[in-house]
C-alpha cells in the first residue's frame, strides 16, 4: 500500500488521493496548424472523471492559452514581444476553459477556472486564501482548472512555465501525485530521437545525481515554453513538498490509472536503493513508460514551503563561512548583520531574499545559494549595518527592529551541509 498524505485534512477516504495533472501545450494543440487535438483532450477528461469516480480529488494545471489563441487569430508563431503574447492569451485563455467546460459538461462534471501569479501568492494571507479556495472548489466535487494569468502577468513575478506552477500548486494542496504529462515516454539517459542508445530511468530517489547522468538540454516545443530541465525544477519542487512526481506521455491519460494502481500494489519501486534507476522492461512487468521521482521522507511545512517556492525573491545577501556554517548547523542559526559581507538589489523590510555564501578557493571566488528568508531590514538598512555586531545596530541605525537580520524561523535552507559547499 503505498503512502497517503495524511497532512491534507479534506479527505474523502483512506484511500482517497489528490492528484494534479499538469497538460501541456503539445497534448492539446497541434504544434503546427494550433487545432485543438481532441482525441487527448478527451482522453484526458475521461481519466479525469474515472479518477473522480474512484474517489480521488483531481486538479488540471493546463497549459495552451497562447497556443489556442494563435488559431483563433489565425496568426502562425508566437509573437516576440511580451504585450503582444498577452494580447494573445488573453484570446485564448476564454476559448481555452469553454472548450474544457463543454467537454466536462458533456458529463455534467462543472469545472472553475483559477489563473494565478507568483504575485497572488507573494502575500500570506493571499496564500491561505488561495489554498482554502481551492480546497473548497475540490470539496464541492468540482475540477479546478488551473493556469497562469499570462495577460498582466510581467515577466518578473511569472512562474516561468506551467511545470514549475503544477509543483506550486501541488505543494499548495499536499498532493500525492504530481503528474507532468509530456510529448515523451518517460526521462532518458539521452534524446532518444538522437541516441539509440538512451535508456528510460524508471525511478529517481536524488534529483542531483539524476543530473550528473543525464542529458536534458533538448527544449519544448515551438508553442510551449518548456523542455524537459523544466520537469526536472517541477520535480524537485514536489517531491521537496512530499508530492510524488511522474513523468509520462501525454498522448496517454489513461496511464497514470495503471501507474496508481500498480503503485498502489508496490509494484514500481524496486528493492534496490540506487539514486537513479534505468528500465527497459516497462512491458515485461506490464507497465507503460513514465519516470517515479520518490518524495522526501522530510518535507518542508506549509509556511517554510511558501516563503521558499511561494515569495517572489527581491534581492539578495552575501555572507562568509562563518554564517554559513551557523546557517547550515544542526542548531540552525538565525542569520545576523555580522556575517554579511554584501547586500544585492532593493527591498524592503519583511521582503523575501535569498542567501549566499561566498568564500575565495585558489584565488577563485566561489559562491553557492544557501538558504532564502525574510528579512528584519530593508536593503539600505542593512548595507549600514553588514559587519558589524547586533549590539552597535541602534547607534548606526538609531533603533532596533531586531538583533538578526532574519530570523531562523524565517530561513529556509538550501544548502545542508556547509562542508558541501
Amino acid at each position: 500500500m503505498i503512502y497517503r498524505n495524511k497532512r491534507n485534512n479534506h479527505r474523502l477516504s483512506e484511500s482517497s488521493l489528490t492528484i494534479v495533472i499538469k497538460v501541456g501545450t503539445t497534448s492539446i494543440c497541434d504544434e503546427k496548424t494550433h487545432f485543438p487535438v481532441l482525441s487527448n483532450l478527451s482522453s484526458i477528461v475521461e481519466t479525469v472523471l474515472k479518477l473522480k469516480s474512484l474517489g480521488h480529488r483531481v486538479v488540471l494545471v493546463t497549459s495552451a492559452a497562447v497556443g489556442t489563441g494563435l488559431r483563433r487569430l489565425n496568426m502562425e508563431e508566437r509573437p516576440k514581444t511580451m504585450a503582444a503574447l498577452q494580447a494573445v492569451a488573453a484570446v485564448g485563455q476564454g476559448r481555452l476553459i469553454r472548450l474544457y467546460d463543454d467537454l466536462f459538461g458533456q458529463f455534467h462534471q462543472p469545472v472553475a477556472q483559477i489563473l494565478l501569479t507568483k504575485n497572488d501568492l507573494s502575500d500570506r494571507g493571499q496564500y491561505l486564501n488561495a489554498v482554502g479556495c481551492l480546497e473548497e472548489i475540490l470539496d464541492m466535487g468540482v475540477i479546478p482548472i488551473v493556469n497562469e494569468n499570462d495577460t498582466i502577468c510581467p515577466s518578473e513575478i511569472r512562474f516561468g512555465d506551467n511545470d514549475t506552477l503544477s509543483a506550486i500548486v501541488a505543494g499548495m494542496l499536499k498532493a500525492d501525485y504530481l503528474y507532468l504529462l509530456t510529448d515523451v515516454d518517460c526521462l532518458y539517459t539521452d534524446n532518444p530521437r538522437t541516441n539509440p542508445d538512451a535508456k528510460p530511468v524508471s525511478i529517481c530517489r536524488d534529483i542531483l545525481v539524476l543530473k550528473q547522468q543525464v542529458c536534458v538540454a533538448s527544449r519544448g516545443s515551438s508553442l510551449g515554453t518548456g523542455g524537459m530541465s523544466t520537469k526536472l525544477i517541477a520535480a524537485d519542487l514536489a517531491t521537496a513538498a512530499g508530492v510524488r512526481t511522474v513523468i509520462t506521455h501525454g498522448a496517454h491519460p489513461q496511464n497514470i490509472l495503471s501507474i496508481i494502481e500498480a503503485d498502489d500494489a508496490g509494484q514500481l519501486i524496486p528493492d534496490v536503493q540506487t539514486p537513479v534507476v534505468t528500465d527497459d522492461n516497462f512491458s515485461a512487468r506490464g507497465l507503460p513508460l513514465h519516470t517515479l521521482f520518490t518524495a522526501k521522507n522530510n518535507p518542508l511545512i506549509d509556511r517554510k514551503w511558501w516563503i521558499l517556492h511561494g515569495l517572489h525573491t527581491a534581492g539578495r545577501v552575501y555572507v562568509d563561512e562563518g554564517a554559513v556554517k551557523a546557517i547550515t548547523s544542526e542548531l540552525r542559526s538565525s542569520l545576523f548583520a555580522a556575517g554579511i559581507i554584501q547586500v544585492e538589489g532593493h527591498f524592503a523590510d519583511h521582503q523575501a531574499i535569498e542567501v549566499y555564501g561566498r568564500k575565495i578557493v585558489s584565488g577563485e571566488k566561489r559562491e553557492v545559494l544557501v538558504a532564502k528568508g525574510l528579512v528584519n531590514y530593508s536593503s539600505s538598512e542593512i548595507s549600514r549595518i553588514k559587519g558589524c555586531k547586533s549590539q552597535d545596530i541602534p547607534d548606526i541605525l538609531g533603533f532596533m527592529d531586531a538583533e538578526c537580520v532574519i530570523h531562523r524561523d524565517n530561513l529556509v535552507r538550501v544548502l545542508k551541509v556547509a562542508e558541501s559547499w
